[in-house]
C-alpha cells in the first residue's frame, strides 16, 4: 500500500506542469515579453519532448527499472520547472520545455505500464484521477501566491518543492519496486525481455489501438480546447462558456473515480465500450437543436464517457499483448495519445476558419466512430490473458 500511494502521488505531480503553464500564463508573459499565442508554441515542443520519451520507454526501462525511472524523470521535470520559475526571457522556456517533456512522458509510460502488471483495474482509474487532482491542485496553488501578493513564480517554486520532496520519497522507496507480485501477468513480466517499438508495431492489434488511442486523446483534448468557444456559438455568455468547459473536467474526474468501483464487478472491455456509448450519447446531445442547455447536458456525458477509455484501454494492455511486450507497447500508446492531443484539436481550428465552431459535433462523432471501430478491431485480433 505503501508503494501504491507513492504511484499515486507521482500521478499528482504529472498534473502540476500540465495546467501550471495555462493558469501563470496572463503574469507570466508580461513579466517576460512573450506574445500570448507563445504558450501554444511551448507546449508543442514539451509535447515533442513527451512523445520521444515514450518511444523510447521500453529500452530505458528495461535498463533501469520502474523505480528508478520514475524518480530521475520527477526530478528532471522539477528542474525544468525551475527554468520556467526563473525565465528572464521567452527563449529559456522553450529550452526548458524539452526537459519537462521529456520526464513527463518517461513518468507517464513507465507508472502506466506497472500499475497494469502489478494492479488491479480499478487502481489504473484511480491513478488517472489522481492526474486530474494534480491539474486542479497546481492552479490553486498559483491562484493562491497572487491573490497573497507573492507573484507566479513563487506559486511555480512551490510546486517545485513539492515535486523535489516527492523525488526523496522515491528515493527513500525504491526497494518497494522490486516486491514480488503474485498476479500471473506480473510473474510473466519478471520474464520479460526488451522488445524494440519496430518489433511492438508489428503485434497482433497493435495498429488499431494506436488509433484508438489517437482519436481519444485528440477528442479529449478538442473538448477541452473547444468547448468554451462552442458554448459561445451557442450564443452563450463569457461565464457561461466557462461553466460549460469545467462541466468536461468535473465529468471526466468524477467518472474516473466512479470507474474505479465499477471496475470491481465489470471488465475493462465492458467499461471502454461503456465509455464509447456514453461519449455517442452525449454527442447526440449536442446535435440536438437543445442550445446552452443541451450543451451542458452533452459535455457532461462526454466528460463521464471519457472517464474510462483511456485507463481501462492502458490496462488491457498486458492482457492483449503480454506482459514482455507491455512496456513498448505502453510507449507506442503515450507517443500516439500524445500525437493526437497535441495535432488533431489545432486543425479543427484550421477547420472552423472555414466551417464555423458548429463543426466541434461532427468532429467528436468522426474521432469517436473511428474509436469505436479501432476498439473492436483490437478486441477481435487480440488474444485476452488472466488477469
Amino acid at each position: 500500500m505503501v508503494l501504491l500511494a507513492v504511484i499515486y502521488l507521482a500521478f499528482i505531480a504529472l498534473g502540476f506542469p500540465d495546467s501550471l503553464l495555462g493558469a501563470a500564463w496572463p503574469m507570466m508573459r508580461v513579466d517576460i515579453a512573450a506574445p500570448l499565442s507563445m504558450a501554444g508554441a511551448v507546449s508543442m515542443v514539451c509535447s515533442a519532448g513527451t512523445i520521444c520519451s515514450s518511444l523510447m520507454s521500453s529500452r530505458v526501462v528495461n535498463r533501469f527499472g520502474t523505480g528508478k525511472v520514475t524518480a530521475l524523470s520527477t526530478a528532471l521535470t522539477a528542474v525544468a520547472m525551475i527554468g520556467y520559475a526563473l525565465a528572464p526571457a521567452p527563449w529559456l522556456l522553450f529550452v526548458a520545455a524539452v526537459p519537462l517533456g521529456m520526464g513527463a512522458g518517461a513518468v507517464d509510460a513507465a507508472l502506466n505500464n506497472y500499475v497494469a502488471l502489478h494492479y488491479e483495474a480499478k487502481h489504473m482509474s484511480w491513478l488517472h484521477c489522481c492526474w486530474g487532482v494534480g491539474c486542479s491542485i497546481g492552479p490553486m496553488i498559483l491562484a493562491g501566491c497572487i491573490a497573497g501578493g507573492l507573484g507566479w513564480r513563487m506559486g511555480y517554486a512551490i510546486v517545485i518543492g513539492l515535486q523535489f520532496l516527492l523525488v526523496a520519497v522515491m528515493a527513500a522507496t525504491q526497494k518497494l519496486w522490486k516486491a514480488e507480485n503474485a498476479s500471473p501477468i506480473a510473474h510473466e513480466a519478471a520474464e520479460q525481455r526488451f522488445l524494440t517499438n519496430g518489433q511492438a508495431l508489428r503485434l497482433p492489434g497493435m495498429k488499431a489501438v494506436l488509433f484508438t488511442f489517437l482519436c481519444y486523446c485528440a477528442a479529449e483534448s478538442s473538448m477541452i480546447l473547444w468547448t468554451a468557444s462552442y458554448a459561445e456559438f451557442l450564443g452563450a455568455s463569457k461565464d457561461q462558456a466557462s461553466f460549460a468547459s469545467s462541466l468536461f473536467f468535473i465529468g471526466i474526474t468524477v467518472g474516473r473515480g466512479l470507474n474505479g468501483f465499477l471496475a470491481m464487478r465489470f471488465t475493462s472491455k465492458q467499461l471502454i465500450r461503456a465509455g464509447i456509448a456514453l461519449m455517442l450519447t452525449g454527442i447526440a446531445v449536442l446535435l440536438l437543436p437543445l442550445g446552452y442547455a443541451g450543451c451542458l447536458a452533452g459535455v457532461l456525458i462526454i466528460g463521464l464517457g471519457c472517464a474510462p477509455i483511456y485507463p481501462c484501454t492502458i490496462h488491457e494492455t498486458p492482457h492483449r499483448f503480454g506482459a514482455s511486450s507491455s512496456q513498448a507497447a505502453t510507449g507506442l500508446q503515450m507517443s500516439f495519445a500524445y500525437t493526437g492531443s497535441t495535432f488533431m484539436p489545432p486543425l479543427m481550428g484550421l477547420l472552423t476558419n472555414v466551417t464555423g465552431m458548429g463543426i466541434l459535433p461532427l468532429w467528436m462523432l468522426g474521432l469517436t466512430g473511428i474509436m469505436l471501430v479501432c476498439n473492436e478491431m483490437v478486441n477481435k485480433r487480440t488474444i485476452q490473458r488472466e488477469n
